[in-house]
């Protein structure tokens, strides 16, 4: 069975192999309403058709903003097969940055399923002289559904059509995704149909998937992670079920009973703390009972290591307890895909020790994203690594413990910055990941990820945040002197403060308030009120996930001297978190 090698050719091999009644579904008006594969693939066609009759040309850019549903995947192939690029875009990203996305990336159409965000697009509507149309998936009075779009179509030929996608190389530019700057703007990480392609048939490898299964998608499939397994799950003939939203998941997979799902570590931890909070509620013998299976989970080892007596109570706590807690999942869940961000090593055991497998793996937008993942197949799965490595991709350690990365799903490049294109793709085709890693087991072939050389980092819920950009907003306030955001591997970002002790109490002074020591200010609870508000205010010109939730304050002010800073006044991370142990301890408990 040949693999498809351009994104528009995954629906199609689906209707070859595996036409399905129920390719895309989704829920309207509390019913699951599903598309065909064949009415994907027509619809698909219209879709072109539709475009070019309202004039959109190869190479045209066209944004999608919108959640996870059926139409979005129908204007994907349609949007690609007439060689137009698709521009994803993060629904709940700040209007500057839609500004700047849009003007860089020249989008020309734009697609949004909804009023609200029809609202933000209509508010740079223009400031963008290359954008010509907005069309909605929601029907929204007074505004462009996407069904005229099809209904475009009757003027161009399919013939039209056929003769564009023949021309399309697996090599060409498929689509520009737009990734966070440690300098303020976004880079735009130019993917063709060969890198999504090439990672998609190397992860299928991965997933244990078989023809007429169920996929529940929830996580944003403007990411490349969430996408690429879409078009796993397409090419192997899995039926895709797009959840209501991220409040109804729990719901949604009692209703569909997935047999796989993609999470981020947030996700599972969420989850965990969910069943946690039910253990607690027991009393007696099955509290008691609750809590064994538990600690017998977290000891977990894969493949039997830990001996036939420890399987055999681990089968009296799956009757007792894990099968329930498989029964909340659907009960027939065969794999979890981790990504995003990683996943703590207990919860890795727990969850397969109660026979609901993790894939952990590990990647980059840059490359497409996979470059490594744990199966549970062929002795591929060991806890605390990120799996072994995907079988068309290569690893090297730098001397510096720099993962680099080489193979078929690396970027072409960031569109329009041949800059900051060479400063992470080598001429021969190296991709310096800016994580520090170890290749690891037996045969070597596993990744282990073990620190972070930029200072970017990202929440367990997978969202990249860069700290510098937030610090240096906050620091322009009167009332704050040193910042530094914190969250790598958390729940949500926060922020340590050190006030400017010396303009507060001038300000106690002008309130009618005495605070006349660092202590008085330290312990004022309208003055930390205060200091929120300031943090608030730059919160409103952040993306929703970099917004710091909570603030701890600092009674002392960071100085070389006390090693908190580099000679030339960087922050040293490291030094500031170990000295605020206790702070960001009450930040996250």
């Amino acid at each position: 069975m040949t693999e498809p090698t351009r994104l528009f050719d995954f629906p199609y091999h689906q209707l070859e192999h595996f036409p399905l009644e129920n390719s895309l579904a989704a829920k309207i008006d509390g019913k699951w309403v599903t598309t065909s594969t064949q009415s994907f693939v027509d619809q698909g066609n219209l879709i072109s058709r539709g475009l070019l009759s309202l004039g959109i040309q190869p190479g045209d850019k066209i944004a999608m903003i919108s959640n996870n549903r059926p139409e979005w995947n129908i204007c994907d192939m349609g949007i690609g097969q007439i060689g137009a690029i698709n521009v994803p875009i993060y629904p709940t990203i700040s209007e500057d940055d839609y500004r700047y996305i849009f003007n860089h990336a020249e989008i020309k159409m734009c697609l949004v399923s909804d009023a609200d965000l029809l609202l933000k697009v209509r508010h740079i509507f223009e400031d963008v002289p290359t954008l010509k149309s907005v069309y909605t998936f929601d029907q929204i009075e007074g505004a462009n559904h996407w069904s005229l779009i099809k209904e475009s179509a009757g003027t161009t030929p399919q013939s039209e059509v056929e003769k564009i996608k023949t021309d399309i190389k697996d090599t060409d530019l498929a689509t520009i995704i737009y990734t966070s700057g440690t300098t303020g703007t976004p880079k735009g990480v130019m993917l063709s149909h060969k890198n999504i392609a090439a990672n998609t048939s190397a992860s299928a490898e991965r997933l244990p998937t078989e023809p007429g299964m169920i996929a529940l998608s929830f996580l944003p499939v403007c990411h490349i992670y969430e996408r690429m397994l879409m078009y796993v799950y397409v090419t192997k003939g899995l039926s895709i079920y797009f959840a209501e939203s991220i409040d109804t998941i729990g719901d949604n997979i009692r209703e569909i009973k997935p047999h796989v799902f993609s999470a981020v570590p947030r996700l599972l931890e969420k989850v965990f703390d969910k069943i946690m909070a039910k253990g607690e509620a027991l009393t007696g013998i099955k509290k008691a009972l609750f809590f064994w299976a538990v600690r017998l989970a977290e000891k977990w080892e894969p493949y039997g290591a830990n001996g036939g007596w420890y399987e055999w109570k681990l089968g009296i706590a799956d009757k007792l307890i894990f099968s329930k807690w498989r029964e909340a999942l659907g009960g027939r869940v065969e794999v979890v895909a981790s990504g995003s961000a990683a996943l703590q090593p207990r919860l890795a055991r727990v969850f397969n020790a109660a026979g609901v497998p993790i894939a952990e793996g590990y990647g980059l937008t840059e490359t497409s994203p996979v470059i490594s993942v744990n199966e549970e197949k062929n002795q591929g799965l060991m806890i605390g690594t990120t799996g072994r490595i995907l079988s068309n991709v290569d690893v090297k350690i730098a001397e510096d413990g720099e993962i680099l990365a080489k193979g078929p799903n690396v970027m072409m490049g960031y569109y329009k910055d041949e800059k900051r294109t060479r400063e992470v793709l080598t001429a021969d085709g190296w991709f310096h990941t800016g994580d520090i890693g170890e290749l690891t087991g037996s045969d070597g072939k596993f990744l282990r990820i073990t620190d972070r050389k930029k200072e970017m980092f990202k929440t367990s819920g997978g969202k990249y945040v860069a700290p510098q950009l937030i610090e240096n907003q906050l620091k322009q306030s009167r009332f704050i002197e040193q910042a530094m955001v914190i969250g790598e591997g958390k729940k949500h970002p926060a922020v340590l403060v050190v006030p400017d002790y010396a303009f507060l109490k001038e300000w106690c002074v002008r309130h009618d308030m005495t605070c006349e020591s660092v202590d008085e200010i330290y312990n004022n609870q309208r003055i930390r009120d205060r200091i929120w508000q300031e943090v608030e205010k730059v919160n409103q010109t952040l993306g929703s996930w970099e917004r710091p939730k909570k603030m701890e304050l600092s009674k002392e002010v960071w100085t070389i001297d006390n090693e908190e800073l580099t000679p030339t006044l960087k922050l040293r991370r490291k030094v500031i978190l170990e000295k605020h142990k206790e702070e960001i301890e009450r930040i996250y408990s």
